[in-house]
């Protein structure tokens, strides 16, 4: 009786240490936050950009991992996201319809497209993947500030 209880013992330590010590891919897995500016009206800037979310997100998707991935545009670069001038925005319905769409946003800055619409006369429609936010630069760093990862291609 005293080996069983012996063996069952450290069957039962072993069996532990196993469980607590095997990696867990779940449990070491980290969803990795990237910001992304966009700040010029280059279409070479904005398929740049594209091409690095999408880069990002195959990435991760092939290691197992999560990816929150935000594109702010700004400035000049508030044209990326403007329904009626957008040289990507057929690339950007493709991102936000792929199999992960809910790990790319894109965030409109509220204050340019105001400014916009006071300089040009009329109301600058945004493509409906994107988002209108008070302010892009309020964004950046309110996503640095949580600890996003920040890009500036």
């Amino acid at each position: 009786m005293k080996k069983f209880c012996r063996t069952l013992a450290v069957a039962v330590m072993l069996t532990a240490g196993m469980i607590f010590s095997a990696p867990s891919r779940a449990a070491d897995s980290k969803t990795h936050h990237i910001a992304i500016q966009v700040d010029q009206n280059d279409p070479a800037l904005m398929n740049l950009v594209l091409n690095n979310v999408s880069n990002l997100m195959d990435y991760y998707h092939s290691k197992g991992e999560e990816a929150q991935i935000e594109v702010v545009a700004y400035g000049p670069g508030l044209n990326m996201l403007r329904d009626d001038k957008s040289p990507v925005k057929d690339r950007i319905k493709h991102i936000k319809n792929s199999a992960f769409p809910s790990t790319v946003r894109f965030s409109a800055c509220g204050n340019t497209k105001q400014g916009m619409e006071k300089a040009e006369g009329h109301p600058v429609p945004i493509i409906a993947d994107a988002t209108v936010v008070p302010a892009g630069v309020v964004r950046l760093t309110e996503l640095q500030e949580r600890g996003w990862s920040y890009i500036r291609p």
